[in-house]
């Protein structure tokens, strides 16, 4: 290995960093280990890129995967409870709310107090949140044909059969 003012060479032919000094690399230069192995690290950077797909195939309906499936379980379930959407698609509460006002300042949800508690309110679609949801349906189908274009239509298909324990 020969010194030089800018570092060490490695046996491998890499320029090793002089210490103190940080050495700028490309994402894909950079070695990830043990993370290589993890189906957690994996399974995060995939959801990422699902993720960045289907913000990107419903950007002209301003639709975000949380809303998409707020508003697909409110559709399939008309007069649910807050509580209910939440506890089924694993919302905090409080985020819910949040995501529920948006929804209904876009006048795609409405809240209608529960004949059955008072507390609480039963959610239902608008007449246009029921016909945007059409729409989000089919845009989120051809994002569902992107993943099957990246990973295979089998593999896609394997991996909903797998992940099915988690829904």
């Amino acid at each position: 290995m020969a010194n030089g003012a800018m570092g060490t060479e490695t046996k491998a032919g890499r320029k090793r960093p002089a210490r103190g000094k940080t050495r700028r690399h490309d994402a894909d230069e950079i070695g990830l280990d043990a993370l290589v192995g993890h189906a957690g690290y994996a399974i995060r950077r995939f959801q990422l890129w699902i993720f960045q797909d289907f913000i990107k195939t419903l950007a002209a309906v301003d639709i975000r995967p949380t809303q998409y499936s707020v508003m697909t379980v409110i559709g399939a379930n008309p007069g649910l409870s807050q509580m209910a959407v939440a506890k089924r698609l694993g919302i905090e509460r409080a985020r819910l709310v949040h995501l529920l006002d948006s929804l209904e300042g876009r006048k795609l949800v409405k809240r209608v107090k529960s004949r059955d508690d008072r507390r609480s309110h039963a959610l239902h679609l608008t007449d246009p949140g029921q016909a945007a949801l059409r729409q989000f349906k089919r845009l989120a189908a051809e994002h569902e044909r992107h993943i099957a274009e990246k990973i295979g239509k089998e593999n896609r298909e394997k991996l909903l059969q797998i992940l099915a324990g988690f829904t």
